[in-house]
């Protein structure tokens, strides 16, 4: 997974990490991918955190139109990739929660 630390792959990481708001990310997504990559990548995003709340596959399929396999791939990243999806999954979580924030 060398794609992952080449210098090209960091610039776009620091172009993401610039973004400042919902506005500008969907600027920048919106130039950078096709619409049929924006709707794949939120289908994505979907399935991953229907997985998450124990949704089963047919019901994803059939909501997502997404295929059993590409589900299952992204169950298996959810599982055991990197753990960006659990990074971001627990955030967006911690987030919605009231007495965590206030925790904070």
């Amino acid at each position: 997974m060398e794609f992952l630390s080449n210098k090209d792959t960091k610039a776009l990481y620091k172009a993401l990490l610039s973004l400042k708001n919902e506005s500008e990310c969907k600027k920048f997504l919106r130039d950078l991918l096709t619409e049929a990559e924006i709707k794949e990548f939120t289908n994505r995003w979907k399935v991953a955190q229907m997985l998450n709340k124990k949704i089963d596959y047919k019901a994803i399929e059939k909501e997502t139109g997404m295929s059993s396999t590409t589900i299952a791939r992204i169950n298996k990243w959810l599982k055991s990739g990197m753990g960006g999806y659990q990074l971001i999954l627990k955030r967006l979580a911690d987030h919605h929660n009231p007495r965590l924030r206030m925790a904070v």
